[in-house]
């Protein structure tokens, strides 16, 4: 996935950090308590130890350095070595279930994000790009682990620091911890207000890279329209506000970048000055000692670095949050075509098939069908012609129930097929498309994939009635050549025969092929052919074609206009009324004539056939 892509999905959402997103992700970790509960024991006794270490540090002054102890150095000593080891391994634990979590709440999501996808419509997938969905399943899913595993170390890290420091220095002196109590605030206010601003500034930077990624892929790849209408000097100046405008917001988060720390610091400054002079006060007295005094100091300095570590966090957890919105926003996406809770299995799909006065449209007020009605009796072919967007292929999508009518029945052996379950109408369908796709992987597992419980010699079978046999045993490695991601080692006609092999297997009752000649040369349009007709034999049928030479055998052809029923008939009566298949036909072969014999002659040749009353007759 390209960085543009990722740049702007970012861009779509600019969340703050939401307690119903946060309870959500939670969620996710119930299945997982043992280890979250793993988590927190280890990450509290490692800053504990920490937090310890400092006030043995005073412990080395006051009773070892300035009473000349030396059993209590060597004791401290011993102490020293002994928390070392216990804190090499409660680090190495929590870290480890940190990055364990992470990944099963990656697994899990990802899990249910491919699972939901499986269950989506059709219409999802029209509505949005591949390239989005990707990006959840892989950069978000990726986000969202990263807020669970390091996100969670660096937060709860942060603040187990900051409070176990604050109890060791109220055991010390609880009126200086007090002092620093109050600045602490200050300071947690002050780093996030700061980490917001430069936020923002960086919103508008990656906002401003994304145009200039397009920019770039724009010119780049219309470079010669560029040239041909002298755009250059309007692009430069274009391109020249971008990089302005992304240079100057670089800027100011540069800017507030560096006088973040210093803020940091002389509020730091400030409280070590309040502790050093009151402690000095406080030791005049007998009240504290001198190595209370370095450990508070230490304290202070060891509680900078967590908030700003947390302002860090809180400003990446941004991103992270904006990617758990946009998964669970896909998750609760419930899918346009369902079964409903009484259906049943559909036991055939060999009887008559009848669309009653269908509506459908794919958005409001553009309609593509209208009071539409059909009747197939079982084991017909129908052929669907028509220009271009008269919904053809609509309708052969509504037959496979990728998507659902918005008003009116269809029906299968006179029942609404709403009243059967999705999966029992699917298994019963085969289809073949106008642009064949092949999953990466051998000849052989690409026609299996129509019945993964076939046997090797009904693959060569099915691919012997298909057309495809031949070309394929003239491969390198015959069924077990590699075709390829998405077959592109194989050609167009190669791909569609082998796509049309995979229909055969599937022992389909009904038969569906949406232009799946049109981009094929003569010959191998013929294998296809051939291979149709073994197939569709005894079964029901939808052929879409643009090429009218295909369907002259279809018991009905269906001419589509405008998302209704122009005319219908076999070839020969509807040439006979010479109305809209007619004049499709013959554009048709005018086109194929010149092509033949040049335009002149052409000409000559169907008005002759014309005159004759048969077009077909060059054909």
């Amino acid at each position: 996935m390209s960085e543009e892509l990722i740049e702007i999905e970012e861009e779509e959402f600019t969340s703050q950090l939401t307690l119903p997103v946060f309870k959500r992700i939670a969620s996710l970790l119930r299945p997982h308590w043992k280890w979250v509960v793993g988590f927190f024991i280890t990450i509290a006794a490692t800053s504990s130890t920490d937090a310890y270490f400092t006030y043995l540090n005073k412990e080395i002054v006051d009773t070892g350095i300035r009473l000349h102890d030396t059993a209590a150095l060597t004791r401290i000593a011993w102490i020293y070595g002994s928390i070392i080891l216990f804190q090499a391994c409660t680090v190495f634990t929590f870290i480890y279930l940190a990055g364990v979590m992470g990944e099963r709440v990656q697994y899990d999501l990802r899990r249910m994000l491919f699972n939901h996808l499986q269950q989506l419509s059709l219409s999802y997938y029209s509505q949005n790009s591949v390239g989005r969905l990707i990006a959840r399943v892989t950069s978000d899913t990726g986000r969202v682990s990263d807020l669970v595993s390091w996100g969670i170390v660096d937060s709860t890290w942060a603040v187990m620091n900051i409070i176990t420091s604050l109890i060791f220095m109220a055991i010390i002196n609880w009126k200086l911890a007090l002092i620093v109590f109050t600045i602490i605030p200050i300071m947690i206010f002050i780093a996030v207000k700061f980490r917001q601003f430069i936020l923002v500034e960086y919103r508008v930077s990656r906002r401003t890279n994304s145009k200039i990624t397009g920019a770039f892929n724009e010119n780049f790849q219309g470079v010669r329209v560029v040239k041909a209408l002298l755009r250059e000097d309007e692009n430069t100046k274009e391109f020249q506000e971008l990089t302005t405008t992304m240079y100057r917001s670089s800027y100011r988060a540069a800017w507030l970048s560096a006088l973040f720390l210093p803020t940091v610091q002389i509020i730091a400054a400030l409280a070590l000055g309040l502790i050093v002079g009151y402690g000095g006060q406080q030791i005049t007295v007998g009240a504290m000692t001198i190595g209370g005094i370095q450990a508070f100091v230490s304290y202070l300095t060891f509680m900078m670095w967590p908030v700003q570590d947390l302002a860090r966090v809180y400003a990446e957890m941004q991103h992270s949050i904006a990617s758990a919105e946009r998964i669970f926003k896909l998750i609760d996406t419930p899918p346009e075509v369902h079964d409903r809770s009484d259906a049943e299995e559909a036991k055939t799909l060999m009887g008559e098939i009848e669309f009653d006065r269908v509506d459908f449209f794919y958005e409001e007020r553009k309609p593509v069908l209208t009071d539409f009605s059909l009747k197939v009796k079982a084991g017909e072919m129908i052929a669907l012609v028509g220009p271009t967007g008269g919904g053809k292929s609509t309708i052969v999508n509504l037959l496979c129930r990728f998507y659902e009518p918005r008003k009116g029945t269809i029906r299968i052996n006179g029942h609404d097929y709403m009243d059967y379950t999705l999966e029992s109408i699917h298994n019963k369908i085969g289809i073949v498309l106008q642009t064949p796709h092949l999953f990466s992987g051998s000849v052989r597992d690409n026609i299996r994939y129509g019945r993964l419980s076939a046997t090797d010699e009904e693959v060569t079978e099915a691919a012997k009635i298909a057309g495809a046999h031949d070309f394929i045993v003239t491969l390198e490695k015959g069924y077990d050549h590699n075709v390829g991601e998405g077959g592109n080692l194989l050609s167009v006609g190669q791909k569609q025969l082998i796509s049309l092999a995979r229909a055969v297997l599937a022992r389909p009752e009904l038969f569906i092929m949406d232009e799946a000649t049109s981009s094929v040369d003569t010959l191998t349009e013929a294998l296809i052919q051939r291979g149709m007709e073994a197939l569709m034999r005894g079964r029901t049928s939808f052929v879409i074609a643009h090429r009218l030479s295909t369907i002259r055998k279809a018991n009905r052809i269906v001419v589509i206009e405008n998302g209704k029923i122009a005319e219908q008939g076999s070839h020969a009566e509807l040439l006979k009324l010479r109305g809209h298949y007619y004049r499709l036909y013959t554009q048709q072969f005018r086109h194929e004539l010149e092509e033949q014999y040049g335009f002149d002659e052409a000409v000559g040749i169907s008005k002759t056939s014309e005159v004759s009353g048969e077009p077909m007759a060059a054909d």
